[in-house]
């Protein structure tokens, strides 16, 4: 099967009737102070691994980095079994999200809903987006696009799309395939990568260092070549650094011996969560989506308690939280002030639901 190749750039158009929504929401910062336990970031919660803190901490940051960051490179080549002219590396996938929307041009199709780091990527660099609620109308969409972008597991609902089918599809309609990988290492479910799809991995997630901005693209030699183009030193000597350290047998062993943990958080969470009256979805990744009547407001109620999570309405879901896998004192803390507010409702409201105090 040959990967379909990068089109010419189209010439720039306004995504979504010409207006600028702004740069999506994130989790893991909300400008407020700091919070005693954070659910809207699905970073590792056990953190990184000790012998990876330690190397970064040995890190030299008064000299310049390799800008064509070759041993980086060499390293993630070998490990991912590919040439290193296959490895393009990034200021963190959100960066990369960009770069490849900019290089591939539009339009760009999606499965929503998704991260919306993909949709502002497409108004700033002025190419259509197409959006589809369902895996046909995802393969529809393919013929005359640019690039489409698949997350896997998807964000905010831990969905696992048919990739193999996915990529047969993109292959057919000539459109590359950028799979986001960010939460891939700790999800429950794997799937095989197809060969020929784009690769994005944010091991930063994985690895819990979320403010270290680092990641990297797998493609053919010939679209590598077209998304290596970035200003100079785009990673910092930590990031490439970090990225470095990726392959070696302490950072390796962390993931997989942290992923058994966050499932039966994850597990555990669903549990507490179904028990409190409150409906959840749940996929194969360390997170899940808490329905609830009015997310916004809850949020911000919770907020107020101390408790930080992720008001999934700019994912076009106003009745759900996106939970990541937490530690059970902090489950227990969340179940708490769940039920305390449900208790402020009426017996019909949903147990997610503030009181009018909160609104």
């Amino acid at each position: 099967m040959t990967p379909p190749r990068l089109g010419a750039a189209v010439a720039p158009t306004p995504a979504h009737g010409g207006t600028d929504t702004g740069p999506p929401a994130h989790g893991g910062t909300d400008g407020g102070p700091p919070a005693r336990f954070d659910f809207s970031t699905n970073a590792n919660a056990l953190g990184p691994a000790p012998a990876l803190l330690d190397l970064l901490g040995a890190v030299d940051p008064t000299a310049y980095p390799d800008p064509a960051y070759t041993q980086v490179r060499d390293v993630l080549a070998a490990w991912h079994a590919r040439d290193p002219g296959e490895v393009v590396v990034g200021a963190g996938a959100c960066e990369l999200i960009h770069r490849a929307v900019r290089t591939a041009g539009g339009p760009v199709v999606v499965r929503a809903p998704t991260f919306g780091e993909y949709r502002y990527a497409a108004e700033v660099a002025g190419v259509p987006l197409r959006s589809a609620h369902d895996a046909a109308t995802f393969e529809r969409m393919l013929p005359g696009a640019a690039l489409a972008l698949l997350c896997l597991p998807n964000s905010p609902d831990g969905r696992i799309d048919d990739v193999d089918r996915a990529a047969a599809a993109a292959t057919a309609a000539g459109c590359p395939l950028l799979l986001d990988l960010a939460y891939y290492p700790l999800s429950q479910v794997r799937p095989p990568l197809p060969t020929g799809a784009w690769q994005l991995w944010a091991p930063n997630k994985a690895h819990g260092l979320t403010g270290i901005r680092a990641a990297y693209l797998l493609a053919p030699a010939d679209d590598a070549a077209r998304l290596s183009h970035a200003p100079s030193w785009v990673l910092s000597a930590h990031g490439a650094a970090f990225l470095a350290a990726l392959a070696t047998p302490d950072a390796r062993r962390w993931v997989a011996a942290t992923r058994e943990t966050l499932w039966r958080w994850r597990d555990r969470l669903v549990a507490r969560l179904g028990a409190t009256g409150v409906p959840v979805t749940a996929g194969t990744a360390n997170f899940v989506l808490a329905h609830v009547a009015h997310a916004t407001a809850t949020t911000a109620a919770l907020r107020r308690a101390g408790i930080r999570v992720r008001d999934a309405t700019s994912f076009g879901l106003p009745h759900a939280l996106r939970l990541s896998a937490q530690p059970p004192r902090a489950q227990d803390a969340l179940i708490t002030e769940l039920q305390r507010m449900r208790t402020a409702t009426s017996p019909n409201s949903n147990p997610g639901e503030p009181s009018d105090e909160h609104e």
